[in-house]
């Protein structure tokens, strides 16, 4: 009985240990024009065992990448596309810087901070008062959305006011939408009332 622990490794396991072999065997061919037909032959047995691939653009590009990955870029033959580097695919991706700003308010999103910060920059009062109520809507319906509670128009104009840095002003704070309007547009429940109901408990029954 031969043990996996003690076979090649398999570069692709998705593949299979039979695709790993029919590689191998491929890479002994002297003959470079059979060695193609194999290579083409081992293509199609990859491609009919991941149809899933045929979703990705360029699939059969893939796969050609996949089989010489597996021959650990040893096979040679002719391929439709370019060898690809076995050093660039190794190579390991840039790290990513983390963002450094920080958000005053998570539930508004740093989109939403920088919209108010930028707003100081709008000269036309029309189109100011326009972002104001515009914003202030906003800004109601993603803390209810993350809180789920009620909230009073005045947090929402005063946090307004402190992100715009004093650019913007709610003058009227009837003017935004009531919160269960906007609960009920959320589909969403107000949690703060619905908490206040008690349950009732059992009533005990008299004893005759």
């Amino acid at each position: 009985m031969e043990y996996n622990t003690e076979r090649g490794k398999l570069m692709l396991p998705e593949y299979g240990r039979n695709v790993q072999n029919m590689i191998q065997h491929a890479m002994k061919i002297e003959e470079r024009e059979e060695r193609n037909r194999a290579a083409q032959a081992i293509i199609e047995v990859m491609g009919q065992l991941n149809p899933h691939l045929r979703d990705v653009d360029d699939y059969r590009h893939k796969l050609w990448t996949h089989l010489f990955v597996m021959s650990d870029f040893a096979l040679d033959v002719d391929s439709p596309y370019e060898v690809p580097n076995k050093e660039v695919l190794d190579e390991k991706p840039e790290i990513m810087p983390y963002p450094k700003s920080k958000i005053r308010y998570g539930h508004y999103g740093q989109h939403t901070q920088k919209v108010l910060k930028q707003s100081g920059e709008i000269t036309d009062e029309g189109e100011k008062e326009f972002l104001t109520n515009a914003m202030g809507r906003f800004m109601k319906k993603q803390f209810l959305t993350y809180n789920n509670t009620a909230v009073e128009n005045k947090v929402i104009a005063d946090q307004l006011n402190e992100l715009s840095e004093g650019k913007l002003k709610i003058e009227n704070l009837d003017e935004l939408p009531g919160t269960n309007q906007l609960l009920k547009a959320l589909g969403l429940n107000n949690t703060q009332n619905n908490n206040n109901r008690r349950p009732q408990g059992r009533k005990k029954k008299k004893k005759r």
